[in-house]
């Protein structure tokens, strides 16, 4: 049977927890998912197109394989990063936007990169931006098992 390795297109499903055993994302449905579609994500080996760690965990799988790997924060999604942290006047947001807390918004810079945020406080006066992705900074743990080899 085939192994998989660098350049193998593969379907895996997979269930993502924190290490407090809370389920941040699954490929799986869940008893209460009335959307949930339980398709098995594709993705090609070393392409980039998942974290390292992940990619990494699936080298070696066969087909029908399973296994949990806890995927340390230099192979997810790194470090939180203090200075991607900002606090900026409420009055320099867009006027058609009422922040909450939680809610994602689009930010362009100079040059034209456009990049997500998400808003983790707001008062009177000011709102705080996160650039860091939601899960940097933590030890990630997945069951995985390898659908296809395709």
């Amino acid at each position: 049977m085939a192994q998989a390795k660098k350049g193998d297109r593969v379907k895996v499903h997979y269930t993502g927890k924190l290490s407090d055993g809370e389920i941040f994302d699954s490929s799986e449905c869940r008893e209460g998912d009335c959307d949930c579609s339980s398709d098995p994500l594709e993705f090609t080996i070393g392409a980039g197109e998942v974290i390292p760690g992940f990619e990494d965990a699936i080298v070696g799988m066969n087909p029908g394989d399973s296994k949990t790997v806890v995927i340390p924060v230099d192979q997810a999604y790194g470090e939180r990063i203090e200075e991607m942290v900002a606090e900026v006047e409420r009055s320099a947001l867009p006027p058609t936007i009422t922040p909450e807390l939680g809610q994602q918004l689009e930010v362009e810079q100079e040059g034209g990169q456009v990049f997500s945020v998400v808003i983790t406080n707001v008062t009177d006066t000011m709102v705080t931006l996160d650039a860091n992705h939601p899960l940097a900074g933590r030890d990630l743990t997945f069951d995985l098992k390898l659908m296809e080899i395709c």
